[in-house]
This record gives structure tokens, sequence and C-alpha cells, in this order.
């Protein structure tokens, strides 16, 4: 179909007749996301806002058919990188967001890490300086006043405005460790996501979300006692990257629900079928 023809199928998105419409709309999905660039074209030059609401639906479906078929491709892969999971993610909101943008920004953080960096120190004091680096000279932080924004879910506005919410902030900081070939992973702790730096010799936490605080298995303890549950290996040990997608996808959902934006927090819960599995903990923020 050349653009003339394309152009004459757009027009009817004026009509009123609702099964006309619904015939239009379904053909021109059928085109899939090639054909967005045309829409968002087509929009520019329209003067009519009903058609522009329509396209800008259309173009919604569209976009919305990627993420759900780049999702289900992260998690069919072998590796199911982070990085490329989080960006996944971030498209919902952002989806012209290349995967090369995130790369460039995080390798730019790992240099400023590396420059302070020295392999030869107690564990300790490798976290404190990469502490140093993130929390101190770059400026990253808790998003304290706007925490259920969903904007703390989305690792390029965390990585734009330096806050975000506890397993943002922790996904750049295990990426960027991980990068100076440290033992950091994530843990899922009830209400707060951690780090956890475990090598052979030793196993201690980190709490990102206040400037990678360093505590103790004890600690952990407390903590449950005072929430009331009963220890779990889920509460100390690193968990995988799916853990973290799916508890990402679970915050992106509370976010949107106190938002009362419920047509996003629904589409969430799409995307998160999609990767769910029945060793879920079900655990968010």
């Amino acid at each position: 179909m050349d653009d003339k023809e394309l152009k004459a199928l757009v027009s009817l998105l004026d009509d009123e007749d609702q099964e006309v419409l619904g015939h239009v709309e379904e053909k021109i999905i059928s085109f899939g996301d090639a054909i967005i660039p045309f829409l968002e074209e087509e929009w520019e030059n329209s003067f009519n806002p009903n058609v522009q609401k329509r396209i800008e639906d259309i173009i919604h479906v569209l976009q919305f058919e990627t993420l759900k078929k780049r999702l289900q491709d992260w998690f069919e892969s072998k590796e199911q990188d982070l990085l490329k999971g989080m960006w996944v993610i971030a498209t919902y909101q952002y989806p012209d967001l290349t995967l090369e943008d995130l790369k460039k920004q995080l390798e730019q953080i790992y240099y400023e890490a590396w420059l302070e960096f020295k392999i030869d120190t107690h564990p300790f004091d490798q976290i404190k300086i990469l502490n140093s680096v993130l929390f101190g000279k770059l400026k990253f932080g808790a998003n304290t006043k706007n925490f259920h924004a969903p904007a703390n879910s989305m690792i390029n506005t965390v990585l734009e405005s330096k806050k975000g919410n506890p397993i943002t902030l922790c996904v750049i900081y295990m990426l960027v460790a991980q990068r100076l070939k440290l033992p950091v992973y994530g843990v899922n702790l009830p209400s707060l996501f951690i780090l956890t730096y475990k090598s052979k010799e030793i196993q201690f936490y980190i709490n990102a979300f206040n400037r990678g605080l360093i505590f103790s298995k004890n600690d952990i303890d407390n903590y449950i006692a005072q929430l009331k549950l009963q220890p779990s290996d889920i509460f100390y040990q690193p968990c995988d990257n799916l853990n973290i997608v799916r508890r990402m996808l679970r915050n992106l959902i509370v976010s949107f629900e106190k938002l009362g934006d419920y047509d996003k927090s629904d589409e969430i819960k799409v995307l998160l079928s999609l990767i769910f599995t029945d060793t879920d903990p079900g655990l968010s923020i």
C-alpha cells in the first residue's frame, strides 16, 4: 500500500460509524510498528482532534505490542541481561529510548568509579569508594519526596535526575559494581530492595537507598523480626535478574494505581503476566 492509499485509510479515522472505524484501526494496526513514523507525520499534519486522538491510540497499541514482544524475547533469552530488561521496561514510557544510550551513560559512571577504585583493598573499603563516587561525586540519592512516582522505576530518568527508588538505585549500583568485577547482587527484602556483597570469604549488605550504608545479617534479622515475618533465604541471598525485573514491574503497578491511572497499571499487569512464574515472591518497592 502506497502513501496515497495510507493517507486515504487514515482519513477514515474521522468516520463516526464504529464498525467502519474498527475495521480501519484493525487494518492500520496490521501493518505493525513500521507504520509509526507515517502515523506520526499524519498526526502532525492533522487539525482534527478526533483523528489525532485515534492516531495516538493506534501508535500506543503498536508500541505496546512491540514492548510485549521485546519482554517475551528477553524472558526467553538465556542470559536475561539486567540492563536490557531495564531498558525494555523504560520503553513503556519512552518508546524512542535506545539501549545504546543507557550503555553509554553507565559506561561513564563506571569510568568515574574506575578512576578512584583500588582493587587491592578490603571489600568494605572498595564499597566505600564506590559509595563516594555514586553518592558523593555524582550525587545519586533517594527520591523521598516523590517515592511512588513512575519515573523512579525508569532507569533512564533516574540516570538523568540522579534520584530514584531503592530498586532502580540498586540496579545502577550493581551494574557499575559488577563492571568493576565486584560480587555485588540484588536481594529481595520485603518493602526494601537491597544489595549484598557475597564472595567465598565474606558477605555483607548494602542499602543503596541510604547512600550505600553497609550492614550485617543481624540487621536483616532485626528488620524481619520488626515486620513479624519468618526468616527466608530470599531475604538474605542474591536474587536473579528475572526477579529484579518482576519486582520493578510490580513497583510500576503500585505507582500507577496510586496515581489513579488504572489503564496503565492494567497494561503493566499484562507485562508482568508474560514473565510470571510460580517462584515469584510477589514483593514490591
